[in-house]
């Protein structure tokens, strides 16, 4: 019989040690060759965000989905197809403090070091996840990271020059919640830096990567996956 992956909810410890908070664990069939922190958008661990898991699993790391929104509203799950839910996930961000997201993160890669076999981490995140995954190269050790139509980076090109290691944004044109001039900040300022690599996907929206709904564009999740996958297979070596 052939051995197989598994996946399984756990608990983390927070980085002050005063709580834990849970995480869906996607675990390869083998022995993982590194670890990816899969960075949820608004919505929570839903079931797009653990398709990606089992799919990081699939190409053998160990894939963890934090659950951002633990502090306020733990194991929420939300379909931005559904309006009200949408409304509710809206709701969750204003209360959010991206600088607990990075916290949740930091004390995701210790985890991950300390006790599940791997040393080498990485993260990919959608829209809050794409922020979170932008402030994690600059304020954390991860060692790459990739962030899908982040918002509100813009706002925070200052930290810019502490990241150390390699970062990929994902950007697309058509970002409704990212309007033009926020781009063109974010490539002033980031087409220079030698560990950040930009790309931009000419007409689409924001959620284009999503696994499942609406959102999907399967020509642009397509490309910005496989790029994805290459950069952090690349990176965490």
């Amino acid at each position: 019989m052939q051995e197989q992956q598994m996946s399984e909810m756990v608990q983390v410890p927070a980085l002050d040690g005063s709580a834990t908070f849970p995480a869906y664990v996607a675990r390869p069939a083998g022995t993982p060759t590194a670890a990816i922190i899969v960075i949820p958008e608004i919505f929570g661990v839903n079931p797009g965000i653990r398709q990606k898991c089992d799919k990081w699993a699939e190409l053998g790391f160990l894939a963890v989905a934090p659950d951002v929104f633990w502090r306020f509203a733990p194991g929420v799950e939300l379909n931005p197809d559904v309006q009200a839910e949408l409304e509710e996930a809206f709701g969750y961000y204003q209360q959010y403090d991206p600088t607990d997201g990075v916290y949740d993160i930091e004390a995701t890669i210790k985890w991950l070091r300390a006790t599940q076999g791997v040393t080498k981490v990485g993260c990919a995140g959608y829209c809050l996840g794409g922020r979170l995954a932008y402030m994690a190269a600059a304020r954390t050790d991860i060692d790459a990271s990739v962030g899908y139509y982040g918002v509100a980076i813009e706002t925070m090109l200052d930290e810019a020059h502490a990241i150390a290691n390699p970062l990929m944004l994902h950007i697309p044109t058509g970002d409704h919640l990212v309007g033009p001039e926020a781009q063109a900040a974010i490539h002033g300022a980031l087409d220079t830096h030698p560990k950040v690599t930009l790309h931009d996907y000419v007409g689409l929206d924001h959620g284009f990567a999503a696994e499942m709904g609406n959102r999907r564009n399967e020509e642009g999740a397509q490309l910005a996956d496989g790029r994805t996958v290459a950069f952090l297979k690349a990176n965490l070596a």
